[in-house]
């Protein structure tokens, strides 16, 4: 990993050094997974869920994109994922506050946005 990225990821509130120690110090590693980030399909899954108001599949997304980022280390988007998994844990659509959904939701959307853009411009 170049001083770049490890700069970009670490202003965006990635702790490099513990999530390295996550991948036994081994930094090629680390990179083969975040690279494979981008194809991680949890996001879009959330996102068309919610808009279909399928708050259980949505769940299922958003608690995968929250382990997924936590292994990666990328703790703004987990965090926000985080957020939704709480809110949708067990509730049937009735009880579901929309207004904080579309909230944590736009949260998340800026998050995702934000490390796509600084993965994708680092891909070796």
């Amino acid at each position: 990993m170049d001083e770049k990225f490890r700069k970009q990821l670490e202003e965006n509130g990635t702790d490099v050094d513990t999530v390295l120690k996550r991948f036994l110090g081994n930094e090629a590693m680390y990179m083969k997974f975040i690279m494979k980030f981008l194809d991680d399909k949890s996001y879009q899954g959330l996102i068309e869920n919610i808009g279909k108001r399928d708050y259980e599949e949505a769940f299922k997304s958003a608690h995968t994109l929250k382990g997924v980022t936590a292994n990666l280390g990328i703790e703004p988007v987990c965090a926000a994922a985080t957020l939704i998994t709480d809110l949708l844990r067990n509730k049937q659509p009735e009880e579901v506050d929309a207004a904080l959904l579309d909230q944590y939701g736009k949260q998340l959307t800026e998050a995702y946005d934000r490390f796509r853009e600084i993965i994708e411009e680092n891909r070796p």
